[in-house]
């Protein structure tokens, strides 16, 4: 990107910020204390507490905006618990503040004496605010909330009910492929650094997601009472929470499964891929089933395909004909649709619509380095598993091919759904 890109990307990721709490009342911005939410009042100070860090203090040897910043939004030195006792400021000073860091970049951006490398900063500080608003956005799931008001107008849209799927397997052939991202790729975090080949078995990718009627299947057949469909620290985990059915799922005597969208409640589907399941309930699914989690690399291969691409369908930007990103949509969309953004493979919604467990836990690449903001991976490289791909409420200017997410398999509130693998001869 040039300066003037760079300072788009600045004013829209605040802009976007401020859309996604800007209904919310004073006790929605603080919320209940959970271990899987954030204050969103704290939250959003966070992000400019970041943008500040990293851009302006960091990256131009500038004092701190607030003298008591690192105390309020330090995300590192702040336990969660903590973070609904500190003193935090007013919505309308956090808001000031929030607009006074985007200014700040901005002006430095317009300037003739920009420290060199700056720009690195200021892309990070975008990403970073980009990752938080998918987090705004399932924090107002986790809660009840009503759905975000620019995406009120999409929302519960026909998304295509009836018809069937075109589901099936598609095969990949054994060999060297490369993953991994190049220098020459954008923008990169470092656990994505750097190419380099692995050599895969033969195996199948299913075509798309897997449904929401085809999980019900899989509860309905007491797949959460039945011991031997998971692992160890699943069936833990099952018993734990007394788990008998996905998160937001409900049934109903007359109506059957539902499943609640924000503040709303809609009839599962044959068509739209289940969402908000943990690693534990999809490895346990693919037991059932008869199938497996992909390996990560057996994701990216299939994605990438033997070009390297640097999306499914090739290097054009994501759009709404290929990929169900950016809100765009308001919610997920059937996974027979969007055919434009297939891979070379034949798998369909590889970005973009829900992101998608892998079987692999998250640890780095061979020759692996840190990058400055040291923290965005090493603390996490450990305990945690990779999911891939993005959902819909991720930005376009965050995925590809080679991006890498990670999450503890017990998480259930985050927009994740997966697809099955198998391993042929």
């Amino acid at each position: 990107m040039d300066r003037s890109q760079l300072a788009d990307a600045v004013r829209e990721a605040r802009s976007r910020s401020f859309d996604l709490v800007a209904d919310l009342d004073d006790g929605q911005l603080i919320g209940p204390r959970l271990d899987i939410v954030n204050p969103l009042l704290w939250e959003i100070g966070h992000v400019a507490w970041f943008q500040e860090r990293w851009t302006l203090r960091h990256g131009c040897g500038r004092p701190p905006i607030r003298k008591d910043a690192d105390l309020l939004w330090d995300s590192i030195q702040i336990s969660h618990d903590d973070r609904w006792e500190l003193p935090l400021p007013s919505r309308t000073d956090t808001l000031a503040y929030m607009g006074e860091v985007r200014d700040a970049v901005l002006d430095v951006l317009a300037g003739n004496r920009a420290p060199r490398g700056l720009d690195y900063f200021v892309m990070l500080g975008v990403l970073h605010e980009d990752m938080h608003n998918e987090a705004f956005t399932y924090t107002r799931q986790t809660l009840g909330y009503r759905p975000p008001l620019f995406v009120g107008g999409n929302h519960g849209a026909d998304a295509g009910e009836g018809g069937e799927t075109d589901g099936g397997d598609l095969r990949f052939e054994g060999g060297l492929y490369e993953i991994g991202s190049k220098p020459d790729d954008g923008f990169l975090f470092d656990n994505e650094k750097w190419a380099h080949r692995v050599d895969l078995a033969p195996f199948s990718l299913a075509r798309h997601a897997v449904t929401e009627d085809e999980y019900a299947a899989f509860v309905d057949d007491d797949g959460y009472r039945r011991r031997e469909l998971w692992g160890e620290a699943g069936w833990a985990w099952c018993r734990s929470e007394e788990a008998t059915e996905p998160l937001y799922w409900s049934k109903e005597e007359v109506s059957g499964w539902q499943v609640r969208e924000f503040d709303r409640s809609r009839p599962i589907s044959s068509r739209r891929p289940v969402i908000h399941v943990n690693w534990h309930e999809a490895d346990a699914y693919c037991r059932w089933a008869g199938r497996r989690l992909p390996r990560e690399s057996e994701w990216e291969a299939a994605a990438r395909g033997p070009e390297r691409l640097h999306y499914p369908w090739g290097e054009q930007k994501p759009g709404p004909e290929r990929a169900n990103l950016d809100w765009a949509a308001g919610q997920t969309l059937p996974v027979d649709m969007l055919a434009a953004g297939d891979g070379a493979g034949g798998c369909r919604q590889m970005i973009g619509n829900v992101w998608e467990w892998t079987a692999d836990g998250f640890g780095p690449y061979e020759g692996f380095l840190a990058d400055p903001y040291r923290d965005y991976s090493v603390p996490w490289f450990s305990g945690h598993r990779v999911l891939r791909g993005g959902a819909w409420t991720t930005r376009s200017r965050l995925i590809h091919n080679g991006y890498r997410n990670f999450y503890t398999p017990d998480r259930r509130d985050v927009w994740a759904g997966f697809r099955t693998a198998a391993a042929v001869s």
